[in-house]
């Protein structure tokens, strides 16, 4: 196992996360955190918004079969939101082959589909576009800011920041 990158001794937290949640996932669901992380690019734009990955179901296995390993594909059930459950239904096989490409061998051989709500991360409000007496402010802070790039930046965090807060 390769270890993390660190810089005199510290760890990043995602390595931490993982590490702690990745075995429980395993235990509980038969995933892991890589899978539901790529989960967007796995289901494809059409389908990333609306769908997740509950859980893997891996077959018990009693003795060896004849693919030599002792290992069966599992069954992938896939929470998906009301009426997209029938357009991911007809994109099964693309799916199947997908999730498995991601894991580097057959890892599913089915997709059983659940209707579920699917709270996808809430949209940021738009910011609300400043008045010329912020405007002004904001460009007499950054009179003194040479670099064009750096002072594009600047004014576009400086308006993020501005235009997020309340009249």
């Amino acid at each position: 196992m390769v270890k993390p990158f660190t810089r005199k001794g510290s760890v990043q937290i995602a390595e931490i996360a993982n590490g702690l949640i990745d075995p429980i996932l395993a235990r509980r669901a038969g995933i892991n955190t890589m899978l539901l992380g790529s989960w967007d690019d796995i289901a494809g734009e059409q389908f990333a918004g609306c769908s997740r990955p509950e859980r893997i179901r891996w077959p018990r296995q009693d003795g060896p079969t004849e693919t030599g390993g002792g290992f069966a594909p599992g069954v992938l059930t896939v929470a998906c939101e009301g009426a997209r459950a029938l357009f991911l239904m007809h994109q099964q096989a693309e799916l199947i082959s997908r999730v498995n490409s991601f894991f580097g061998f057959q890892a599913i051989c089915e997709v059983r589909i659940v209707q579920k709500a699917i709270h996808a991360p809430s949209q940021k409000r738009p910011r609300r576009p400043l008045d010329t007496l912020e405007k002004r402010r904001l460009d007499d802070m950054l009179a003194d800011v040479e670099d064009p790039k750096l002072r594009e930046a600047l004014e576009r965090l400086g308006a993020g920041v501005i235009g997020a807060r309340r009249k």
